[in-house]
């Protein structure tokens, strides 16, 4: 059984995954003017992101209504990439990157537990009226690793897996 105060940590954590990749997003857009209207695009996303999140905590958890499959079911894993993204947000402040190098972060980032779950609920087939409402809510604000990826491939910024 799912205990509330569990559920209330991953939505809060949720709301900050968003908002650290908001922050990532605004700080590449500070760095690579050549590319700051892609990283404005995707920062407001993200926030919409997070705002959609902390609506459905105020609306609809506490009616048990809540779409849980759109948040990482582990909230460790979702700690766990809050930490990263902190600790990787105040490094690129104090070092600098290449474009590529930022590119590649984005991407990995998209692909992380947290952000993947949230793709993958917007791609699932549902009958439920509520996650209907929450995938309209998103509708164009989804994808953000397959739009890095091919933005990368039309300026010809390679593509780095790293090993997780």
């Amino acid at each position: 059984m799912i205990i509330r105060k569990d559920i209330i940590a991953k939505l809060d954590e949720s709301i900050k995954l968003e908002l650290y990749a908001a922050d990532l997003y605004f700080l590449f857009s500070m760095l690579f003017s050549a590319d700051s209207s892609f990283w404005w695009k995707l920062l407001l996303e993200e926030q919409g992101h997070a705002s959609l999140i902390r609506s459905g905590k105020e609306i609809f958890e506490p009616i048990g209504a809540f779409p849980h499959d759109m948040l990482a079911p582990v909230l460790n894993d979702i700690i766990e990439a809050n930490t990263k993204l902190d600790y990787l947000i105040k490094s690129i402040r104090e070092i600098s990157i290449s474009r590529e190098e930022a590119f590649n972060i984005a991407f990995e980032v998209e692909t992380s537990a947290g952000e993947l779950h949230f793709q993958n609920f917007f791609d699932k087939k549902t009958d439920s009226r509520i996650d209907e409402i929450f995938k309209k809510l998103i509708q164009d604000d989804h994808d953000h690793a397959k739009r890095i990826s091919s933005y990368m491939n039309r300026h010809d910024i390679p593509l780095q897996l790293t090993i997780r």
